[in-house]
């Protein structure tokens, strides 16, 4: 099986999709000629033509108000925002549109938006956010954020295939970082299936996206003190395996939610509730979180460095937690 990075996972899934069906097509800004901010789309516009590969003007709300009318048309865009942050911008046909559509007229809505998401880089408070948990809060879109090349591919293809607005978060520190076996042919990872990143015994880590790294690193760290951490690695976040996660907090009894976005609303609070609700009596210490201080993604580095949780920091949380 061949090795590629999460970004060409990416790209290979899209090719398939638009090389098997000729209802799915690319638009965005730069997506043609340039192959996109981060050259997931590169080459594409040779292959396809300008028709399936479309260049767009600098606004969101154009991109995702036309991809939306395209799907009301039976066509399957596939959107791409050059960073997440700017997302925002289309909130009005995004939410108001796209996410209520199938309720209000049953017409099915198959976009899928890319979101390039997460810091690491210095990209500073408009190029760095994580804003998931804002979107999973709406109802009638799906939050998919992969963590490894495989699934990465797999889940596009789910995504694509789904006839709801689905919010494809790729973190943008994993493209080119972050390697591993990926399948040649078609297939489709299902949405709202969790995967056990690590098996572990003792506690559980809970969490998504490049956060998986960050926590295997930290149980790798405490099996030397004798501490076995297993990492469950959500994939999607609507819909999310409650029942992966409850299975997981009652068999180990204590449950560490690691999320990049800020920790007042982010999706951990979400989790920790489920688990308190129905699995209280399996529990032996209190579930914790660890995310993101409640602040803007600062430039400088360092500043950076301090607010995206750290190993560090998870191994801090894992020994109190373990120890209690």
């Amino acid at each position: 099986m061949p090795e590629k990075t999460y970004l060409q996972a990416i790209s290979d899934g899209l090719r398939q999709e638009m090389r098997r069906d000729q209802r799915v097509f690319v638009l965005g800004e730069d997506v043609g000629v340039y192959g996109g901010a981060f050259k997931v789309t590169l080459g594409f516009q040779e292959e396809f033509g300008p028709w399936r590969v479309i260049d767009m003007p600098l606004s969101e709300t154009a991109i995702v108000a036309g991809a939306t009318g395209c799907a009301l048309m039976g066509l399957r865009p596939v959107a791409e925002m050059q960073f997440a942050d700017f997302v925002s911008c289309a909130w009005d046909h995004l939410v108001t549109v796209a996410a209520k559509q199938r309720y209000r007229a049953g017409t099915p809505i198959p976009i899928v938006l890319r979101l390039p998401s997460g810091g690491g880089f210095s990209g500073g408070p408009f190029h760095s956010q994580n804003p998931e948990s804002t979107f999973a809060h709406i109802p009638g879109l799906k939050i998919v954020c992969p963590a490894t090349p495989e699934d990465a591919k797999g889940l596009l293809v789910s995504a694509i295939e789904d006839p709801n607005p689905v919010l494809f978060f790729e973190h943008k520190h994993l493209y080119r970082r972050i390697k591993g076996e990926v399948p040649d042919e078609r297939y489709a990872t299902p949405l709202g299936k969790a995967r056990v990143h690590r098996p572990g015994d003792d506690v559980t880590v809970v969490t998504w996206g490049a956060m998986v790294y960050t926590a295997q690193s930290a149980a790798e760290k405490l099996e030397a003190d004798g501490v076995s951490v297993e990492v469950l690695d959500l994939r999607t976040l609507i819909p999310w395996d409650r029942e992966a996660v409850l299975a997981s907090a009652r068999r180990t009894s204590k449950v560490l939610v690691l999320h990049e976005d800020t920790k007042t609303g982010g999706f951990g609070a979400e989790i920790a509730a489920t688990i308190a609700e129905e699995a209280f009596e399996h529990l032996d210490g209190p579930v914790r979180r660890i995310a993101a201080p409640d602040a803007p993604v600062p430039f400088s580095p360092p500043l950076e460095k301090a607010y995206i949780p750290q190993v560090d920091d998870v191994v801090a949380g894992l020994r109190a937690l373990a120890a209690y």
